[in-house]
């Protein structure tokens, strides 16, 4: 099948089964915080103590300078951060969760990563709540390039897609990857620019954790939030054309595979 085939097929389907998605995504909200007694409170509970926490070493510990307040800059970073890690961890498991539904019921298996990621998207919508808060706390304005951050939200939204796509059909293949997984997602945060600002470190070690996509994804937000200056354009630039790339990449080879997940699940 060609390319352009499997992209008409592709989004026809997402089309077609849009109500299915919405759903999904709906049962997935309810069985986080069914019989939960601070409900979406939990979505900014774990920011709000890991900001805390690290806000006591990066500033009487090994203070370390930022250009905004240490618990705003560590916040923001974090409550974008956890959007991405929260996602990828339920879609690691979202094909192999619901064996019955794929072997059983014909419908487009990204849905299960897909639904997984907006979770995650409606955690950060209310955890932004918190994050405003504290810029009035602060009273650190809004930058003027705040009319940007749908721009970031979307090249954020389509690098996380296209790794929750991924890491969802290699977790079908092989199960292990679910156990390397909280390795790897733990060592890729302190190469981002979640704790402390990458922009900052000079030498070798500085320029490769610039090249890390979620450091200019983070970066990027807070450039349009709270900056004082532009984003780093470039490195925006590099981010969003590999998350495309990536997202394009990973939503087809999940398509073509489609057929086999019944036989390995």
């Amino acid at each position: 099948m060609s390319l352009t085939a499997d992209l008409k097929e592709m989004l026809t389907e997402q089309l077609h089964y849009r109500e299915l998605l919405f759903e999904m995504t709906r049962r997935d909200l309810l069985i986080r915080y069914k019989q939960t007694i601070m409900g979406f409170g939990w979505a900014v509970f774990m920011p709000l103590v890991n900001t805390a926490v690290f806000s006591v070493i990066f500033t009487r510990v090994a203070p370390i300078g930022t250009e905004v307040p240490y618990p705003l800059f560590a916040y923001c970073g974090l409550l974008t951060w956890n959007f991405t890690a929260s996602s990828l961890r339920a879609a690691v498991s979202s094909l192999t969760s619901n064996a019955g539904l794929v072997t059983k019921i014909y419908f487009p298996r990204e849905i299960f990563p897909f639904s997984a990621m907006l979770v995650g998207l409606v955690d950060l919508a209310v955890g932004s709540s918190v994050l405003v808060a504290l810029m009035a706390w602060y009273r650190v304005p809004p930058s003027k390039f705040i009319v940007l951050l749908p721009v970031v939200v979307c090249v954020h939204a389509m690098f996380t897609g296209a790794v929750a796509l991924f890491v969802a059909m290699a977790n079908l293949f092989y199960r292990d990857v679910k156990y390397i997984f909280e390795v790897v997602i733990t060592l890729w945060m302190f190469a981002t620019s979640v704790l402390y600002p990458v922009r900052m470190l000079g030498g070798k070690l500085g320029t490769v954790l610039r090249l890390n996509p979620m450091t200019a994804i983070i970066d990027a937000y807070r450039d349009v939030i709270f900056g004082r200056h532009a984003p780093d354009w470039t490195s925006l630039g590099a981010a969003a054309a590999l998350s495309a790339v990536a997202l394009l990449w990973a939503w087809i080879a999940f398509h073509r595979s489609e057929f086999e997940f019944a036989e390995r699940i």
